[in-house]
């Protein structure tokens, strides 16, 4: 006859308490990980950003759930703009989401940016930016940028700059100004599970972006 071990509620208690020691180890030491890797490599000025032939901008949806303007797209926009006009780019590689009818982020970019004043031929777009590594795995690996400057929120640019370096993109990032309150504290504990996903994409799971395809030359003016 077999016999189990019993349970008794101190060993559910130290089994639970192990597992939660574990998973709170790995979120801090990704997070180490992610931050290293960035670390000199992020600016939260356009004037001291290095420059770069192409600006990457990541995307995110221009409006809330509640149909109010997204502050990190706003952010993110203004920031790109700034770039362009500082003489820091000469292209704005725009990336995000356009994986369902009637939600298309790098054309909402792309409006936003016109209507900062950026020329329209200065904009590429990138429809398969579905998330952070497939943008940037895509900016090399579709338009050929091997040195680029990121563009988004400080903590999205440390994981992006940990992904282009991984795959042998020089990268930098300009911080576009973060988010304050309940929506931006929420961002950021949920990036800190974004950088355990990371660290395993690049390290344990070898992830590829979900669409390849044919590669596209970036016409620089």
């Amino acid at each position: 006859m077999i016999r189990f071990p019993r349970w008794t509620a101190t060993t559910v208690f130290t089994s639970f308490f192990l597992i939660f020691l574990f998973l709170l180890t790995s979120v801090f030491l990704c997070d180490r990980l992610v931050e290293q890797v960035a670390r000199g490599r992020v600016f939260s000025s356009v004037n001291d950003c290095p420059k770069a032939p192409v600006a990457l901008v990541l995307g995110c949806s221009p409006r809330v759930s509640d149909g109010r303007p997204n502050l990190y797209f706003t952010a993110r926009m203004d920031t790109a703009a700034a770039l362009y006009l500082a003489g820091k780019c000469r292209i704005l590689l725009v990336s995000g989401d356009n994986g369902r009818i009637g939600y298309d982020e790098p054309t909402a970019m792309q409006d936003a940016l016109i209507a900062r004043g950026i020329p329209k031929e200065a904009i590429a777009l990138d429809y398969a930016g579905f998330d952070t590594l497939d943008s940037v795995v895509r900016a090399k690996a579709i338009f050929g940028v091997k040195d680029l400057i990121v563009v988004s929120q400080s903590f999205h640019n440390e994981r992006a700059i940990c992904i282009a370096r991984h795959h042998g993109i020089e990268a930098k990032g300009c911080n576009a100004p973060d988010v304050g309150g309940g929506a931006g504290l929420r961002t950021r504990l949920r990036e800190k599970l974004a950088r355990v996903k990371t660290v395993l994409d690049l390290h344990l799971l070898n992830s590829r972006p979900k669409y390849l395809g044919a590669p596209v030359e970036l016409a620089f003016g």
